[in-house]
């Protein structure tokens, strides 16, 4: 394996891997949450676009963490926090305190993407495999049970109470694992959290997930040379590191 990689990626002793969007499909797995709990109510919405509206209150919640508006509270309580917000909307506001806390958990049941698996156990083979996710460890450690996720071990923002992309979830996760910076690549679809994982010291795996919002079109799927691999799913980003 090591005669195929850079001097670079011949020290890469970890992969670190973005969940939401990366591994899992969070947009089809929580409209198909939301509409087995319409027809369950007898409710018909827009189940897709409700999946939308609840992510798209993901990053600003976080922000008023960062920004100390709101004291650390982890995803779990943001996504409860923008639930509440958007229930009204979506014809669930007859919802009992229960039944909220059961939907607020879809987020522990996403499912992954169908290379997700596959492609991690190839990886494991090579590497020390691990979240670094901004979701908190009980929603990460209960979605590895629900879709089979063969994780070494986990690791959140929540460890921290730094969001990504705050240096301190990169740094950390690199600490926690007794590995220098360079030794570490994080794994994403998001260019952002690359971006702020290499200033921080780390490598970089951009993986293509189209269909994350639905249409491609709303993706940048374009490969960049400043990443160290680039790939269209877990298979290749496996293939492309000798394994």
């Amino acid at each position: 394996m090591a005669k195929r990689l850079s001097p670079a990626l011949q020290q890469v002793k970890a992969l670190t891997f973005d969940v939401f969007g990366t591994v899992v499909d969070w947009r089809g797995s929580i409209s198909r949450e939301g509409r087995k709990l319409g027809q369950a109510l007898g409710v018909r919405a827009d189940w897709t676009a409700f999946a939308d509206a609840w992510r798209a209150g993901y990053q600003p919640a976080m922000q008023e963490v960062r920004s100390g508006k709101l004291p650390w509270t982890n995803i779990d309580g943001l996504h409860r926090r923008i639930l509440e917000r958007i229930l009204d909307e979506s014809g669930l506001d007859m919802l009992s305190d229960e039944e909220k806390d059961h939907l607020n958990r879809a987020w522990h049941r996403l499912s992954p993407w169908p290379d997700s698996v596959r492609g991690l156990r190839r990886l494991k083979k090579g590497y020390l495999i691990t979240t670094l996710s901004n979701g908190n460890v009980s929603l990460l450690t209960n979605m590895a049970k629900h879709a089979r996720l063969p994780w070494d071990c986990v690791l959140s923002a929540e460890l921290f109470h730094h969001y990504k992309p705050d240096p301190e979830a990169y740094l950390g996760a690199a600490a926690m694992l007794g590995l220098a910076p360079h030794e570490v690549m994080m794994v994403a679809a998001h260019k952002n959290d690359l971006h702020a994982a290499q200033k921080a010291g780390l490598r970089a795996a951009f993986v293509q997930r189209p269909l994350e919002f639905g249409d491609p079109k709303k993706k940048d799927l374009k490969p960049e040379k400043d990443f160290d691999v680039n790939a269209a799913d877990f298979i290749d980003l496996a293939a492309k590191l000798g394994l």
